[in-house]
């Protein structure tokens, strides 16, 4: 048995320790905060719950095999890890609806609207890729086992290596179509013309395989993860700001750690930054940040108000550049996650977040921010709204890039500094693990090379997977 420190109590964090203890690894996690999730943090605003970070599930099968791995490894217990995680998924009845331009569109797209037999195509086309997708989560990308899942993709693709190229190339889908499919890549922070083509398809797997969101809210992820890693035997600590990383070693405010192995989920240049002790500078090239505004309702939307809905710029490619230079754009895309009353969540009133893209610079933003009451206007108004949603709060909390700074990625980046193509699959850097420190090992954040829960989820299993054949 050896003794594994994991740095982080985010997603990743918790499901490598809760399979890490699960094969017999003397396991404790160190987290710099009070809360369970990184990124997906349960906030209170009068009374009312709600979680931050990603707002929908995708992929659930990755899910399901996390808990088959868990139960496959070590001892037999009493529960299964289902019944330990105590998880349900509600699937939504849409993926979204969109709001370009002039155009108003669910996904997946109704037959009564013109792009109609365009999406259908489209759908038929990629839908089939659901489970070569979810395969590729849950592998290493050079095992065998996965050349079948990677010859599929790469039929589809062919050398049209991009989101933008490929999808430039269907000249059959209409070009609106095409820029609300291609504004996905920006759920992995980078422009569609600097990820990889299979983000083209990813719209198209979603309606099929649906979106989900656990009964209770996506921080329940993590809270389930956390019954996981409990139950194995792993201990969690909270409130432990790491000072500094050494071979084998964690040196903490509150004391100092030593062990076989660390398995850190921390941003590459935070964890850079802890290993040398100089500053982390913001990089050149960095994805984009967010200004996330958490309210709630003093009364409901309108009723034909939708669960999730985007509203997009009308120029993308204004938004891309700007945000590539780590500047405001003229208009952003935004998500608004609206839930009633009782619905998900167990609150008494309505609640919604609004969620604008943004650079990451670093900034303090507040609601009365001029660029933040434009786009809240312009948001508002394509919803149908007769004011600003913000004048319907009876209650808000902002998280901004500064706040998402001040313990991520410089500047607030949600994923880090950004790489070249190349680097953004299977041969993304730095590695899960680097033969020149095998004491190390890295998940979530650390390596994450785009978004979604299940990448997460994924990576860290199949970063993991050598360390839980060590004694």
């Amino acid at each position: 048995m050896s003794k594994v420190i994991v740095l982080g109590a985010g997603l990743s964090g918790l499901a490598s320790a809760a399979l890490l203890a699960r094969a017999g690894h003397e396991v404790t996690v160190l987290e710099r905060h009070d809360w369970l999730g990184g990124k997906s943090r349960r906030v209170t605003v009068v009374g009312q719950i709600m979680d931050t970070g990603p707002a929908l599930v995708t992929f659930t099968g990755v899910w399901d095999k996390l808990l088959e791995s868990y139960d496959q490894l070590g001892e037999k217990q009493s529960k299964t890890a289902r019944e330990i995680a105590d998880l349900e998924f509600v699937k939504l009845n849409e993926l979204g609806r969109y709001y370009y331009k002039d155009e108003v569109t669910d996904l997946p797209v109704k037959p009564d609207h013109k792009w109609f037999e365009p999406w259908q195509r489209f759908e038929k086309e990629h839908a089939p890729l659901t489970e070569p997708i979810t395969q590729l989560l849950t592998k290493l990308p050079l095992d065998p086992k996965a050349l079948p899942s990677l010859a599929k993709i790469q039929k589809r693709y062919g050398i049209r290596l991009t989101t933008s190229w490929y999808l430039n190339a269907l000249k059959w889908l209409p070009q609106d179509l095409k820029d609300i499919i291609a504004i996905h890549t920006l759920n992995a922070g980078i422009a569609p013309s600097k990820t990889l083509a299979l983000y083209a398809s990813m719209t198209a797997v979603m309606a099929t395989d649906g979106i989900r969101v656990p009964v209770g809210g996506v921080n329940e992820i993590a809270q389930s993860l956390g019954k996981l890693a409990t139950a194995a035997g792993v201990t969690i600590n909270f409130n432990e700001e790491i000072t500094s990383i050494k071979k084998q070693s964690v040196e903490t405010k509150n004391g100092f750690f030593t062990a076989d192995y660390i398995v850190s989920s921390l941003d590459p240049q935070v964890f850079k930054s802890l290993m040398t002790g100089k500053p982390a500078l913001p990089a050149r090239m960095r994805s984009c940040s967010g200004i996330a505004i958490y309210g709630v309702l003093a009364k409901p939307l309108p009723k034909n108000t939708v669960t999730h809905s985007v509203v997009m710029p009308d120029d993308p490619n204004d938004l891309y550049k700007k945000l590539e230079g780590n500047r405001l754009p003229n208009q952003t895309m935004a998500f608004v996650n609206y839930y009633k009353a009782q619905e998900i969540y167990p609150n008494n009133k309505p609640t919604v977040a609004v969620l604008l893209t943004a650079p990451a610079d670093g900034g303090n933003y507040d609601i009365q921010h001029p660029w933040v009451k434009q786009e809240i206007t312009r948001i508002s108004n394509k919803l149908g709204l007769k004011k600003p949603i913000t004048d319907l709060f009876e209650d808000h909390i902002v998280l901004d890039p500064a706040y998402f700074g001040s313990w991520g990625a410089p500047g607030g980046a949600l994923y880090g500094a950004t790489k070249p193509l190349w680097q953004s699959g299977p041969f993304h850097n730095p590695q899960y693990m680097n033969p020149l420190r095998p004491w190390l090992y890295r998940v979530g954040a650390s390596v994450h090379p785009g978004g979604g829960i299940p990448a997460v989820l994924g990576g860290a299993m199949n970063s993991i997977a050598p360390l839980l054949k060590k004694d």
